[in-house]
């Protein structure tokens, strides 16, 4: 299924077929597989719609960092920053790859921060080709990105909605989760279609690895700039405005709501828009 040579050593250690894999399909292609999987349905305007259940947002109580020698002194733990442990993690990982075994997924590969000399190159594993579609339009796509996963310098995310954990069983709080394994360098996510998990997963990892590593601030913000180089940072929560307020048609957009900001420039972590309405 069109799959990489170079990607095949991290997926066989996670004990993935290859030969399963639809790998880097196309917009048209993901589509196509969205609503043949009856994922979702066209629009009168092309667009795919559908409905991720449950969950419509996050579930930031079910999100989980796991708890070892990289992480012990470095997170902030309390309600936020919840710990997992690394023997519950391998048993969790190891059913989460049981579930999709003998089942088609799908491989998307890119990369975040576009600033070049921070680049974070990203393997997505999704059972949904929604999913598929979301992470090809959000994060960065270039084909030298895919070099970098033979030497494991990037992170895999494994997000799995039809996968729900027995929280007496695995740990975890409900059903659903979301852990990141710094260690491992995996997002392990579970038991929620809502798409937005994968985004702030790499949002969280960039925010644990560049400020300490890098000297880069992490922000959730939108930004622009303007014909002078003055740049203009747009803060808040979600749905309060960065995106409309950095669309200024006067000001070229540097993106609309996760950046960095090292000693001389502000940049992009993703090369999507993550605009948000409500009917």
């Amino acid at each position: 299924m069109n799959l990489d040579i170079r990607t095949k050593s991290g997926l066989s250690e996670l004990g993935l077929d290859l030969d399963l894999a639809w790998s880097q399909l196309s917009v048209n292609e993901l589509m196509k597989h969205a609503v043949k999987n009856k994922e979702g349905q066209l629009t009168d305007t092309g667009a795919l719609a559908l409905d991720t259940g449950k969950f419509t947002g996050r579930s930031p109580k079910d999100r989980f960092i796991l708890f070892d020698q990289l992480t012990r002194g470095a997170v902030d733990w309390g309600a936020v920053n919840q710990k997992f442990n690394f023997g519950e993690f391998n048993h969790l990982l190891d059913k989460v790859i049981t579930y999709l075994s003998g089942n088609p997924y799908y491989l998307r590969q890119g990369y975040a921060c576009a600033k070049s000399s921070f680049r974070l190159p990203l393997t997505v594993i999704t059972e949904h080709a929604y999913s598929s579609l979301f992470a090809n339009h959000l994060f960065l796509r270039d084909d030298t990105a895919r070099s970098s996963v033979e030497d494991n310098q990037g992170w895999t995310v494994i997000c799995e909605p039809g996968f729900l954990a027995d929280p007496e069983i695995d740990k975890t709080r409900s059903a659903n989760f979301s852990i990141l394994n710094f260690s491992r360098k995996i997002v392990l996510i579970g038991g929620t279609g809502y798409t937005g998990e994968i985004k702030k997963g790499i949002f969280s990892v960039l925010n644990f690895l560049l400020p300490e590593m890098r000297d880069v601030l992490p922000m959730h913000c939108s930004a622009n700039v303007g014909k002078n180089g003055d740049t203009a940072l747009f803060y808040g929560l979600s749905g309060t405005g960065k995106t409309t307020l950095s669309a200024d048609p006067d000001r070229k957009l540097i993106g609309d709501d996760e950046h960095g900001w090292d000693e001389d420039s502000v940049f992009n972590f993703e090369g999507g828009c993550y605009a948000k309405w409500w009917i």
